[in-house]
């Protein structure tokens, strides 16, 4: 497995760690995050905003790099919406952060991972490493990010998240099935040359 797979990989657990008990642990004081203060949100609802602002940064960042380093046309498109996506659905989600008072952790682990996984594709070696490396991080991240959307929708508490959430679900597992064909089609071009 390649470096960009782990990452992407990693990223899909951290993302859904809210699911895996991560929130249970922080809310008894087990992290090694400091958290701010919120009577107003559970720690479902500010893990889902931290790790959702957080992706929505990462999808703008790597949308951008994808589009001037891809050369395929459905990649290259794909980036964009991913750009003219994620862009306002940051806004969103800091406006929300804003009415709750609250900023996203500065250095949490996921702000790690989507560094590490940039300066992999920022190196790729070349534009076919690239465009496969990108692909196949965008479907580990798009899966995860449908499982955080999910998670909210499920257990989370605030009325705002929660229809924020079910709002976007569609998009994501939309975007989950193109980046999957995306991916498959730069899989086979690969096998065939």
């Amino acid at each position: 497995m390649n470096r960009i797979a782990r990452l992407g990989l990693f990223v899909g657990l951290l993302l859904a760690a809210p699911e895996l008990g991560v929130a249970e642990a922080q809310e008894t004081g087990t992290s090694n995050e400091p958290r701010p203060a919120s009577p107003a949100l559970s720690p479902v609802d500010y893990d889902f905003m931290a790790q959702a602002n957080l992706g929505a940064e990462f999808q703008v960042d790597s949308g951008r790099l994808a589009e001037k380093k891809a050369m395929t046309p459905a990649i290259r498109e794909y980036a964009h919406e991913m750009v003219a996506t994620h862009g306002p659905a940051r806004d969103a989600l800091d406006r929300l952060m804003a009415r709750e008072g609250l900023q996203a952790p500065p250095e949490a682990l996921l702000k790690g991972a989507y560094n590490a996984i940039m300066s992999s594709l920022e190196e790729a070696a070349d534009v076919t490493a690239f465009e496969r490396d990108y692909m196949r991080s965008q479907v580990e991240y798009q899966k995860a990010n449908a499982a955080l959307l999910q998670n909210e929708v499920q257990y989370g508490s605030d009325p705002d998240l929660k229809e924020f959430a079910r709002s976007t679900l569609p998009n994501v597992e939309g975007h989950v099935q193109r980046a999957s064909k995306i991916a498959g089609d730069v899989k086979r071009r690969l096998l065939t040359h």
